[in-house]
């Protein structure tokens, strides 16, 4: 299975008027999740997301892609 780059965000039983505002709530929820934390409180938060999430989608390839692709440009 590919990486999915595409916006596909939801939240079942909502529904959204605008494609962008499943992203919305999402960046929202995200920025929630840091507020009141230091620098270093804020990195740990991301380096748990980041296993959180890579060992929900579990595919090698997927994760392999996704990580080049997060270090273009960098």
């Amino acid at each position: 299975m590919p990486l999915n780059l595409t916006p596909h965000f939801f939240e079942s039983g909502k529904r959204y008027f605008h494609a962008f505002t499943p992203g919305d709530d999402f960046y929202e929820a995200l920025i929630d999740t840091h507020r009141d934390l230091n620098d270093e409180q804020s990195a740990m938060l991301n380096a748990r997301l980041v296993l959180l999430l890579a060992n929900h989608v579990g595919d090698m390839a997927v994760l392999r892609q996704a990580m080049q692709i997060a270090r273009q440009d960098v």
